[in-house]
């Protein structure tokens, strides 16, 4: 008889990336309880700046990353146009072929450029996984990836107010079939969903002490839309719908140097999984009627009744629901945007993914080039995030313009 193996695995990997302490049995284990989404590789900030303060980034100042962040920044960008390439080698800490490559860009128009078009391309590649018969024999190996290509739109409304839009395919390559002898018996279809952004940006100059000071407010609900099709549809992922709150204030300490403080909450809007321990009996035993019927709902939902019900459902009430608040801080250094220098913290409560770190980056501009990178030191007890590395190489192309002139 052939021995047939969906490879949900890969997908329990993806999980497992923003899951980071293993829990043993007990009443702990009921009380971990993180949001599950499908393409959780969206959720990773791809950018050394943003990274470089503790994965914040919703009313810093506009850079070429924006579109993962805030859109809506690039309308106030400093310059008309500009490219950014980034890469982070990913759980480097277990394996050495995971990684996430991320390509962004964005171009300014009309009078005065008060509107901007922005694209990016990600692509997460989970390397090459083996696949293995009974006996523990390699037959065979994928190379299971996740992708994202998406386009965006901004404006300011007004001197101070942007808003912006960007729309995205995803596609999501997790699932194989094989038989003992490394034979492909059929392929499990991989997962697509079109997504969307919605985002705006403030801006103001308050005058403090007798210096102008600049103070940011930004917002953006990222990844609303279809749902992913895993498992032929039998059971569909809500994408990472995220609502991303936050505020930076900008202030000079010297001549041409400046310091800013920056701080962001996140919360996914998607409803919480149905757990077994929900549905106990008087006597210890589980209702399994209810309990089905309830995953039955869960995967039936649909991802703008799952975005109303992440507000309520949580098992534990209020309390779980403020714990599915992620918070982040950030401070950012910077000599005349030439040299900056950048700290900050993450944190995510224990019984949902349990991600805490600190993270410290540092860039460098010459002309119209900059260079960027961060460090990221978790504070959770074995956590695979530790010591990860990002880069960004980012380019002025209007600098460019102007030096072939």
């Amino acid at each position: 008889m052939n021995k047939i193996s969906k490879i949900s695995f890969v997908t329990l990997i993806l999980a497992a990336i923003l899951t980071i302490n293993a829990y043993g049995q007990g009443e702990v284990v009921k009380q971990f309880n993180p949001v599950n989404s499908g393409a959780t590789s969206l959720t990773i900030a791809p950018d050394a700046r943003g990274a470089g303060m503790g994965d914040i980034g919703a009313a810093t100042d506009p850079d070429v990353n924006s579109q993962f962040w805030n859109a809506s920044k690039y309308a106030f960008a400093f310059s008309d146009a500009g490219i950014g390439l980034s890469y982070t080698p990913w759980l480097s800490k277990l394996v050495n072929d995971i990684y996430l490559a991320n390509l962004s860009g964005y171009l300014k128009f009309g009078e005065g450029s008060p509107q901007a078009v922005s694209a990016s391309l990600r692509y997460f590649s989970l390397g090459s996984i083996i696949l293995t018969n009974q006996n523990g024999d390699e037959v065979n190996s994928i190379n299971p990836f996740e992708m994202a290509v998406d386009v965006g739109y901004s404006r300011k409304l007004s001197e101070s107010f942007s808003m912006g839009v960007v729309l995205r395919y995803i596609y999501s390559d997790l699932g194989f079939q094989y038989d003992e002898s490394g034979s492909a018996t059929g392929s499990v279809k991989g997962a697509s969903a079109f997504g969307a952004d919605i985002s705006w940006y403030y801006t103001s100059y308050p005058i403090i002490a007798r210096n102008e000071c600049q103070w940011t407010w930004g917002m953006n609900i990222s990844n609303i839309g279809s749902k992913l099709a895993y498992d032929n549809g039998n059971e569909p992922a809500f994408l990472p719908t995220n609502l991303k709150l936050g505020t930076t204030f900008l202030f000079p300490i010297a001549d041409k140097n400046t310091m800013s403080i920056s701080f962001d909450a996140n919360k996914l809007l998607v409803p919480t999984m149905p757990q077994e321990y929900q549905f106990k009996n008087a006597d210890g035993t589980t209702d399994f009627d209810a309990y089905n019927a309830a995953r039955d709902e869960y995967y039936n939902m649909s991802p703008f009744e799952g975005i109303a019900k992440s507000f309520y459902d949580a098992p534990g009430g209020f309390e779980e629901e403020l714990r599915e608040i992620n918070f982040s801080v950030g401070i950012e250094y910077s000599y005349n945007r030439q040299f900056s220098l950048r700290a900050g913290y993450y944190y995510e409560d224990e019984y949902k993914d349990n991600r805490q770190f600190f993270s410290f980056g540092a860039s460098f501009a010459y002309s119209v080039l900059q260079v960027d990178a961060a460090y990221l030191l978790a504070t959770a007890a074995s956590s695979p995030l530790d010591q990860t590395l990002r880069f960004t190489l980012s380019f002025d192309l209007e600098g460019i313009k102007n030096l072939i002139r």
